[in-house]
C-alpha cells in the first residue's frame, strides 16, 4: 500500500480542531528551517555581522514594515485585522526609521537602498491589504512575533559585533519592544487573538498558502541583500588591490626616475662604483 504524499498545508487543514496558530506553524515548518539557513541568518548566527549588512537589512526592513503598517492601520477596523492589531506594541516602522537616520542622517530615504526582493514583498502587502485583509493575520503573524522570538537573539548578536546601543535612535532600536513587558505573555495573547477570528473553510487554506508564501518573500529578501552584499564586498577588495597595485607602480616610477635623471644620483653611484673597483684592486694584490 502506498504512501500518501501529503503537502504541508493539507497537512495543517487536516488538523480540524486545531488553532490557526498551531496550522501556521504546520505549514511553514520547512520554510521556517530553509529561512534559518540562509547565508544571511547563518552568517548573523556565527555573529560574523558587518556594519553595511546590518544597514542594507534595516533598508528592507523599513520598507516592508511601511507597507506592513500602511495596510495594517487601513484595515484595523476588518474583523480579520482588528483582533490582533497592536500598533503601541509592535509597530516597527518609527524605530527603524529612527536607526536609519542614526547611520545615514535625516536625508535618508535619499540614500537606502531597496532590492526588488522587497519591492515585491512590499507590493503583496500592499495588494492582499486591498484584496484580501484578512491574509495580513499571516505576515502580520510571522513578521512581529519573528521579531519577538528570534529577532531577539540577532539583535544582541549585532549589538555585540558592532557595539550598538540599545534603544530608539541608537542604531538598534528596531529590535526595542518598550510597550511590551512580557514577550512570552504577549506572544500568547496574539496567538490567542488570531486564533478568534472567524475564517471559512477557503479563506482559511488561503490564510495558510499566505503563510508559507510569507515565508518564501523572505528568504528571497535575504537571499538578495547576502548577494548585494557580497558584490559590494568584491568591489571593496577590488578597489583596496588596485590602489595599493597603484601605490607600488608609483614607487617604482619614482625609483626609476631618480636613476635615470638625478645627476647627483649617477655621480654618486659611479664613485661608489670606482671606489669598490680600487679596493678590489688593494685587497688583491
Amino acid at each position: 500500500m502506498e504512501t500518501e504524499n501529503k503537502t504541508p498545508t493539507a497537512e495543517a487543514m487536516e488538523m480540524s480542531h486545531s488553532d490557526l496558530s498551531e496550522q501556521i506553524k504546520v505549514v511553514t515548518r520547512d520554510s521556517h528551517l530553509r529561512a534559518e539557513n540562509t547565508p544571511l541568518m547563518l552568517s548573523y548566527q556565527k555573529g560574523h555581522v558587518t556594519l553595511e549588512q546590518y544597514k542594507l537589512l534595516l533598508c528592507s526592513l523599513q520598507h516592508i514594515y511601511e507597507a506592513l503598517e500602511d495596510v495594517m492601520e487601513e484595515n484595523s477596523s476588518h474583523p480579520g485585522v482588528a483582533p490582533i492589531y497592536f500598533p503601541a506594541e509592535l509597530a516597527r516602522r518609527e524605530m527603524v526609521e529612527a536607526d536609519l537616520e542614526y547611520f545615514y542622517g535625516q536625508d535618508w530615504r535619499q540614500k537606502v537602498v531597496v532590492p526588488k526582493a522587497t519591492e515585491r514583498y512590499a507590493h503583496r502587502l500592499r495588494q492582499i491589504g486591498r484584496e484580501n485583509p484578512e491574509f495580513l493575520v499571516a505576515h502580520a503573524y510571522t513578521r512581529y512575533l519573528g521579531d519577538l522570538s528570534g529577532g531577539q537573539m540577532l539583535g544582541r548578536i549585532t549589538q555585540k559585533c558592532l557595539g550598538l546601543k540599545n534603544g530608539k535612535g541608537l542604531g538598534l532600536g528596531f529590535f526595542s519592544f518598550p510597550n511590551v513587558t512580557n514577550h512570552n505573555l504577549f506572544k500568547q495573547l496574539y496567538r490567542s487573538r488570531m486564533n478568534s477570528v472567524e475564517l471559512t473553510e477557503e479563506q482559511r487554506t488561503g490564510m495558510l498558502e499566505e503563510a508559507v508564501l510569507s515565508f518564501e518573500l523572505n528568504i528571497q529578501v535575504f537571499n538578495e541583500l547576502q548577494d548585494i552584499e557580497s558584490r559590494m564586498q568584491k568591489e571593496a577588495d577590488l578597489q583596496t588591490h588596485t590602489s595599493q597595485e597603484k601605490l607600488l607602480n608609483d614607487t617604482l616610477q619614482i625609483s626609476s626616475d631618480l636613476i635615470t635623471s638625478a645627476p647627483l644620483f649617477k655621480m654618486l653611484l659611479g664613485l661608489c662604483v670606482a671606489l669598490a673597483t680600487v679596493c678590489t684592486g688593494i685587497y688583491a694584490f
